[in-house]
């Protein structure tokens, strides 16, 4: 099989960061501009199509043939810029920038090249940013361009000769990234799942745009009551500025803040003692600073044509584990809704009835960000059948270890917090239930189940939320002693993880874990095998001494944190947490095929979640929808895996 690599320049009025690629090339003013190309990693020639060129007829055949594979870094901006004019099918295609990801490498080209350490004259030209600006957007008119609004090739003909070179340059890059990475091909099912997800974003997620306008519009009203409020209680010109606010506070209490982020305010809110005028500032402050407008701006800028948002996810976006990341308008983090009278906060938002809203339900900010899941509606004659699994990383986990009582525990009843709580303290599990006082043990039996799977210890437990539950810091320790105590085969597996590591890295010999985990090590990278036979890949390993001055497995990549590339630490519960979350990603991508064979249309999913559009008269229910869902896959054969759900038109946090 050929190989056909391809990099493209295009322009567009559209902002394609904030519309996101699917609007941005519905754009009549679209165009593509420069098409570079090699075959089977020869000399790279470019088509000059801005100048008049046109792309040889033997490609334009080859972008169907499937006996050629293309090849794009971030592919499907090439699939779905080509598809505008030529035909061209995405199972054809590979993505070497979700190959990296899924090598553990970052996704942007310029970053690849620099981890990989390719030499300079073949990395990624830094003046690509200035060129694009120039060629690729619109610009401003002004009287020395002759009140232009855009620049064209033959307006400056040293930049554009110069912007050829990089696109040249591009595949280059982009061929010398697949050479490497092609030493750790990438899956066939993990192309098959790729393939599922872009037609997933291309079939994209309609949404209700009269309650994103109202939204919007009522927003802008509390807003400004809400600014003009906090103007003439301080007296700033911009009660909204951190340095404004913050010596307004010191100037008018006893007290100064260090910062104004939201854990403070809450705290200062929650102090009985406090200032009551500063209390009621920082109040405004906190329904001026919530996001939800933000998310349905976001919508209204990429919502294409026909009403439906394309792009929401990104294949392999958490390259440590390969689970999906959100894009546009982040669905992965998405406020809950908690109050129990949607239909009618929704109405009231599409007709704009902002003093309603008030009488209501008072804070009108928090009513706007409970709403923007319901944004988000199946099309014309359809609802939404939504469905999730059911505690799937605590079930991964446990068959994993291979922890018979809860195992037990999720073939049966399934509630698992309570029979935490009960092996915890020696407690009847049917004692632990509502209106006994053997209930309370329950908390202590879920934030430890939230909190401690991975090793976690008391910071863990103050992260998840425990002291504001209302449990005591000097009891935490006890929490942890005990859920570990009952849990001896998980943590047992925490320890087996990093020493099977250790060894792995250590002396280059491959280990086999019981439940089927094998890790392995090459010259590049130390590898955790799955059940599913997908790898996790830890680029650079190397053993060094840890903040705690143990051995360690260090690395280079990602830092989650910092979002920069460089070296980081691990131990034997992060691995297990990268392990048991892979693991429940390959069962959710199980999932999301199985359904699509079924014929079910996925509109988008969310972590362990699905969201399915199905014609109200088609039959579908949601028992068929669950029971694809939990198909289980050959290798996960015993793993007690089960998912719930319900049908609405519109989605909601259930």
């Amino acid at each position: 099989m050929r190989t056909l690599h391809i990099d493209l320049e295009t322009f567009s009025d559209i902002d394609i960061t904030k519309a996101g690629l699917y609007r941005y090339v519905q754009s009549p003013a679209f165009e593509i501009l420069l098409f570079a190309y090699s075959y089977d990693y020869e000399p790279v020639r470019i088509v000059d199509l801005a100048a008049g060129e046109q792309i040889p007829a033997g490609i334009v055949r080859d972008l169907n043939d499937p006996n050629v594979k293309k090849t794009a870094h971030n592919a499907a901006f090439e699939i779905n810029c080509l598809k505008r004019f030529f035909s061209t099918e995405i199972y054809q295609w590979h993505c070497t920038m979700v190959h990296a990801y899924y090598c553990g490498l970052p996704g942007q080209l310029a970053q690849v090249g620099r981890a990989l350490g390719l030499p300079e004259n073949r990395q990624k030209m830094a003046v690509g940013k200035q060129l694009i600006k120039y060629f690729c957007v619109p610009c401003v008119p002004t009287k020395s361009n002759h009140g232009r609004t855009r620049n064209r090739w033959y307006h400056d003909r040293q930049k554009w000769e110069l912007f050829k070179s990089y696109c040249i340059r591009d595949v280059e890059t982009e061929m010398d990234i697949h050479k490497i990475l092609e030493r750790h091909p990438f899956p066939e099912a993990e192309h098959f799942n790729w393939v599922l997800d872009q037609y997933i974003n291309l079939n994209g997620a309609a949404v209700d745009q009269d309650l994103i306008s109202g939204a919007l519009a009522i927003s802008d009203q509390v807003q400004g009551e809400l600014s003009g409020r906090a103007r003439k209680l301080t007296g700033l010109d911009n009660p909204n500025s951190v340095a404004q606010l913050k010596q307004w506070i010191r100037e008018n209490s006893d007290f100064e803040l260090e910062d104004l982020k939201k854990q403070t305010v809450v705290e200062v809110l929650a102090d009985k003692t406090g200032d009551d005028l500063i209390k009621e500032v920082l109040r405004i402050r906190k329904e001026l600073g919530k996001t939800s407008v933000k998310k349905y701006e976001a919508m209204e800028t990429c919502v294409c044509e026909d009403g439906r948002i394309r792009g929401l996810l990104q294949f392999y976006g958490a390259n440590r584990t390969g689970r999906w990341a959100g894009r546009l308008v982040q669905i992965q983090n998405l406020p809950r809704n908690y109050i129990g009278t949607l239909d009618t906060a929704r109405e009231l938002v599409k007709k704009r009835q902002t003093e309603a809203l008030k009488a209501i339900y008072g804070n009108v900010p928090d009513i706007l960000s409970q709403l923007i899941r319901t944004t988000f509606v199946p099309g014309p004659g359809c609802k939404f059948l939504v469905a999730d699994f059911s505690a799937i990383e605590a079930r991964v986990l446990s068959w994993l270890a291979g922890e018979q009582w809860r195992l037990d525990v999720f073939k049966t009843h399934g509630k698992i917090y309570e029979a935490s709580a009960s092996t915890m303290f020696g407690v009847d599990i049917d004692l632990i239930k509502k209106g006994n006082p053997e209930y309370a043990l329950r908390s202590k039996g879920k934030i430890a189940e939230l909190a401690l799977g991975y090793q976690g210890g008391k910071g863990s437990l103050i992260s998840m939320g425990a002291l504001n539950m209302g449990l005591a810091e000097e009891e935490l320790p006890d929490i942890v002693r005990r859920w570990r105590g009952s849990n001896k085969r998980i943590v047992g597996f925490w320890k087996a993880v990093e020493q099977y590591a250790l060894d792995t890295v250590r002396h280059g010999v491959t280990g086999y874990m019981p439940c089927g985990i094998v890790f392995d090590r090459d010259v590049d990278y130390l590898s955790i095998i799955l059940p599913s036979k997908r790898r996790l890949y830890y680029y650079k390993p190397e053993i060094r001494q840890n903040d705690l001055g143990r051995d360690a497995i260090h690395f280079r990549g990602v830092d989650q944190k910092t979002k920069k590339w460089g070296m980081i630490s691990t131990y034997g519960g992060k691995l297990t947490e990268n392990i048991v979350q892979a693991v429940a990603r390959d069962l959710l991508a199980n999932s999301l095929m199985n359904l699509y064979r079924a014929g079910f249309v996925i509109d988008f999913h969310i972590h362990d979640e699905v969201i399915l559009e199905v014609p109200e008269d088609s039959g579908r229910t949601l028992e068929e929808a669950i029971s694809c869902m939990c198909l289980l896959p050959g290798w996960a054969a015993g793993l007690p895996l089960d998912a719930d759900g319900f049908e609405s038109y519109y989605y909601k946090k259930d």
